[in-house]
């Protein structure tokens, strides 16, 4: 029986074909089509650019927010599934009064050279902070930065640096060890998790394209935001960090039904972090904001700080020469990580996108 799935259509091998293939989808979808310039370039030289669609009523009063590679290398889902959607004639289909702003590589940097962090060395789903406040605090992280990356991958440093990791997995156990590493900290830049000293170029681009496209006007948007990395291998987990008790967070329950979780409830595969992005979508929009990051399990979480670890010590204590042997076996590694492109995990990729965007516009459409 053939499955209803085009992988080779929607997802691509690398940054630069994924944009091709978004941008000519949403031209022959008849977006109205609008580009970010990064600044720098790819590894090959490529430009880099977050593009952004829209599709729909201009002033459309509710609109639906697909984001894509907020963790760079994330984005080989997130624009397979956005490609999905447009291929399958999604957006020429829309509810009354409903529209679709599709993102394309928030962090195009991160995407096009095969890592989480943006040009800065920033994990940009920790840097939704107000950096003119006391910045949050991680005193585990303090403790393990220098272990976490250490300045070798082998050798006695490196068996020190474990063993410091896994004295303190011991001491404080497993929750404890999960925020000191990923709940975001301020204070190690060449460390993993770290949140930045100032906004990086993707939050202001994404904070200007919300402006751009007037979405504090509307009157409800729902955003999907695609990751990878956390939980059972295909799964994806519809996670939500709108406060308890608000009409926000009542609301991505009704959509989404009982598979929504919460970090704050201890119901999710991701432990309280500080400065996410979708902190950055209720500083603009407020109450009007439904944010649900949409996240697909691979491997282990061990074999995640691995590929994270190895990253880490390529980009600060080694040389990147894109076409070295070292380069491409770290590069491999992180992309196999966040994208194990084999049929069946994409399946469940595509499966779920189709679900959660059928009940966002569902719930968009009936209030």
């Amino acid at each position: 029986m053939r499955h209803p799935f085009d992988f080779a259509a929607c997802f691509a091998p690398d940054y630069a074909a994924a944009r091709a293939k978004f941008l000519a989808a949403a031209r022959d979808a008849v977006a109205v089509l609008h580009s970010y310039r990064n600044p720098l370039r790819g590894p090959n030289n490529e430009e880099l650019a977050t593009d952004v669609a829209w599709f729909g009523p201009a002033k459309a009063r509710k609109v639906l927010v697909l984001q894509s590679a907020t963790h760079g290398v994330e984005g080989f889902t997130g624009s397979g599934a956005i490609l999905d959607f447009l291929l399958a004639g999604g957006a020429r289909s829309l509810p009354g009064d409903v529209a679709v702003l599709a993102i394309h590589a928030i962090n195009p940097h991160g995407f096009a050279w095969l890592r989480r962090e943006t040009e800065e060395n920033v994990d940009l789903n920790r840097n939704f902070v107000d950096f003119s406040a006391p910045l949050p605090a991680n005193p585990g992280h303090d403790e393990l930065a220098g272990a976490f990356v250490p300045r070798e991958l082998s050798g006695p440093v490196f068996d020190a640096a474990e063993a410091k990791i896994a004295a303190y997995r011991a001491k404080h156990g497993e929750t404890a060890f999960q925020v000191a590493r990923g709940g975001g900290q301020y204070q190690h830049p060449q460390s993993v998790f770290f949140g930045g000293s100032g906004p990086t170029w993707a939050r202001r681009t994404l904070e200007k394209l919300i402006d751009d496209h007037e979405l504090a006007t509307r009157a409800q948007v729902a955003i999907i935001d695609y990751h990878t990395g956390l939980g059972p291998f295909g799964y994806g987990e519809p996670i939500c960090s709108h406060d308890a008790g608000t009409a926000a967070l009542a609301r991505a329950k009704r959509w989404y039904g009982d598979s929504v979780t919460e970090p704050a409830a201890g119901t999710s595969s991701s432990v309280l972090k500080s400065g996410l992005n979708e902190f950055g979508w209720m500083a603009k929009l407020g109450g009007k904001a439904t944010f649900v990051a949409l996240e697909y399990g691979t491997y282990t979480p061990d074999e995640g700080r691995r590929a994270l670890r190895d990253d880490h010590w390529l980009h600060t204590h080694g040389k990147v020469d894109w076409n070295s042997p070292e380069t491409q076996r770290i590069k491999r590694q992180v992309r196999k990580q966040y994208y194990p492109d084999s049929d069946d995990w994409r399946e469940m990729v595509l499966f779920r996108s189709r679900q959660l965007i059928r009940q966002a516009l569902n719930g968009l459409a009936n209030g």
